[in-house]
Parts: C-alpha cells; sequence; structure tokens
C-alpha cells in the first residue's frame, strides 16, 4: 500500500474513541456504579450498620478501581491499534499480524479501526470469520483457556500496561502534504 492509496484519516481523538467504545462505555458504567455505591456507603455510615458500610463499601471499591483498570485498558488497546495500522500498511493484510489482535473483543476492535482506516476492514473481518470468532465473543480466549490469568505477569502488561508506541506512518500529515 501507498500513500496515494490512503483513504481520509480522522483524527486521532476519533481513532481513540472508535477502538474504545466498548471500554469508554464501561468507563460511564463504573463511574455511575461508583457514584450509587458511595452514595449508599453514606447512607449506611450514617446509619451505623457494620453490615452495610461492608457490604456498600465493597461494591464501591470493586466499580472505583474498575473506572482506572478501564482507562488503562483504553490506553494499551490504542497502543495496538497504532501498532496494528503500521504493520497492516507496512506489509498488507498478514494473518500472522491479525492473530496478534484476535486474542479479545477490545483488541480485535482495535486492529479493526486500523485496517478500516486503511481500506483493508473486510479482508479482517473474513479472517476472523474464518478462524471462528463471532461478535458475542466478548471475553478474551485466554480467560478461558487460563483460569488462573489474574496472577500472570502476562497477563498485567498486556492489558493494562502496554507500553507507549510511537508509530512509524504520520498518515494524517503525510496524507494532508500530498493533496496540498
Amino acid at each position: 500500500m501507498t500513500f496515494s492509496d490512503l483513504p481520509q484519516q480522522p483524527h486521532w481523538v476519533v481513532s481513540y474513541y472508535r477502538v474504545g467504545r466498548l471500554l469508554h462505555g464501561s468507563l460511564f458504567l463504573f463511574i455511575l456504579e461508583s457514584l450509587l455505591y458511595g452514595y449508599m456507603l453514606k447512607i449506611s455510615i450514617q446509619g451505623g450498620n457494620a453490615f452495610w458500610i461492608v457490604f456498600w463499601i465493597s461494591f464501591f471499591l470493586f466499580s472505583f478501581v474498575h473506572i482506572f483498570l478501564t482507562i488503562m485498558d483504553g490506553w494499551s488497546r490504542f497502543q495496538d491499534y497504532k501498532k496494528a495500522k503500521d504493520l497492516f500498511f507496512a506489509y498488507g493484510f498478514q494473518p500472522r499480524i491479525a492473530n496478534r489482535f484476535i486474542g479479545s473483543k477490545c483488541q480485535r476492535n482495535a486492529a479493526l479501526q486500523a485496517a478500516r482506516e486503511l481500506g483493508m476492514e473486510p479482508e479482517l473481518k473474513e479472517y476472523y470469520t474464518k478462524k471462528g470468532v463471532k461478535w458475542y465473543h466478548y471475553v478474551p480466549y485466554f480467560m478461558v483457556k487460563d483460569p488462573l490469568f489474574m496472577i500472570r505477569k502476562f497477563f498485567w502488561q498486556r492489558t493494562f500496561l502496554e507500553k507507549y508506541y510511537k508509530p512509524r506512518y504520520d498518515f494524517r500529515n503525510i496524507l494532508l502534504e500530498g493533496i496540498t
């Protein structure tokens, strides 16, 4: 693929939103839950019942911690998107590249957004369909295969602590320079 073949490129903020659409929805719900559980915790503290205080604090902490996990997961998926876009641009559609991002719904969304912006989305969708991926496969495959995933270093690094990826190509600016 060459720069002259590129479709119009969206702003990075638009791509960030599209890559993490599911995660942004989850983030909104966790914020609402935290507000609700925090309110219920406040009422419980005023009532002084230890059972309800412990009950509501556990729900509040669960949803509050998930706010940060969701933000970190969104950051990691955006790094996946940038990698996928660079790889698809440099090498074209390759099954080995697509397989790097097949593990979870969010990773597939990142790769699909990258492929969409390069005009390769139909090929990637077809490949994932041939591999048996269904639209309702939300739970990451590694969670099904390894019930102890939470204690694995790889899980934490790959899901929440993905390092910053500096893209090799500035698609938007190159496309704009090519037009003028």
